[in-house]
């Protein structure tokens, strides 16, 4: 799974980097996942896209959605450019080989969606149809008033950490990118949404908006790799990257914590319960 920095990122650069090629061969489930989810019968995948041609990419939640002539191909999975003569990964579950003898890759980490449908219908799980619904946080449009319909009367019993990071309230905002904009709101993962203040609601909100965005501006996170696999300019307070290193707000160890099938990093002294 990706998350919609590195998706818009992502979609971007296919836009800029592929968009106008022609496909010579498409291959899906090379290599068999038990966590890769496909259109119908991934061999048909060939005859569905050999000799389209590439258009516009796009970050729809945590999907990379691209044009290939009158079809959508949809991944919630990172994508890897290959060079004309380039080694191909010996495993993938999507390949996509262009006219020019170059090529692009994609290969489901914990799980994935490659996904490929007519345009205009509907395609891929129901997150990715919720996804096409709902505002992005890099929008306009995902403001305050629009924030605040996702509350509900089962909202004060949640973590913050499931409140914006768990059934696609807010698609394409995971575990991942959900670290930073907790600890910039000063919010502990663990605290109850019921215990927030009006000031602390506000300061999630602004921090969804303005941590995303700074992620996607600086090319995705220093955890995550782009389209050519280089990793992200955005530099993640807490991640892997930083477990054990100071605070650099107030100089306390950053900590980790396995919560909610996954991991939390926080600050203990930035972030108290």
């Amino acid at each position: 799974m990706i998350e919609l920095p590195e998706a818009v990122v992502i979609a971007r650069q296919i836009t800029e980097t592929v968009g106008g090629k022609r496909i010579a061969a498409a291959v899906a489930n090379a290599s068999s996942h038990k966590f890769a989810w496909y259109t119908g019968d991934p061999a048909e995948y060939n005859d569905r896209l050999a000799g389209k041609v590439i258009g516009r990419g796009t970050g729809v939640g945590g999907n990379i959605e691209f044009e290939a002539g009158d079809m959508v191909l949809s991944v919630s999975a990172p994508i890897r450019y290959h060079l004309q003569g380039e080694k191909r990964p010996k495993k993938h579950q999507l390949l996509l080989e262009f006219a020019d003898g170059t090529a692009i890759s994609s290969s489901a980490q914990m799980w994935g969606g490659f996904f490929c449908f007519r345009a205009g219908e509907k395609g891929g799980l129901p997150d990715y149809d919720l996804a096409k619904t709902r505002p992005s946080p890099l929008t306009p449009a995902f403001d305050r008033v629009y924030f605040d319909t996702l509350f509900d009367v089962e909202t004060p019993k949640l973590s913050a950490k499931a409140f914006l990071a768990t059934e696609q309230r807010i698609p394409g905002l995971g575990n991942g990118v959900l670290q930073d904009i907790l600890w910039t709101a000063r919010i502990h993962p663990r605290q109850k949404m019921g215990e927030l203040s009006e000031q602390a609601i506000q300061a999630m909100f602004t921090a969804v908006k303005r941590v995303l965005a700074e992620m996607t501006a600086q090319g995705g996170r220093d955890t995550e790799r782009d389209l050519f696999g280089r990793p992200g300019g955005y530099q993640t307070v807490l991640s892997k990257n930083t477990v054990g290193q100071p605070c650099p707000a107030c100089g306390t160890s950053i900590c980790k914590e396995p919560y909610l099938g996954g991991s939390i990093y926080y600050c203990a002294g930035c972030q108290r319960l």
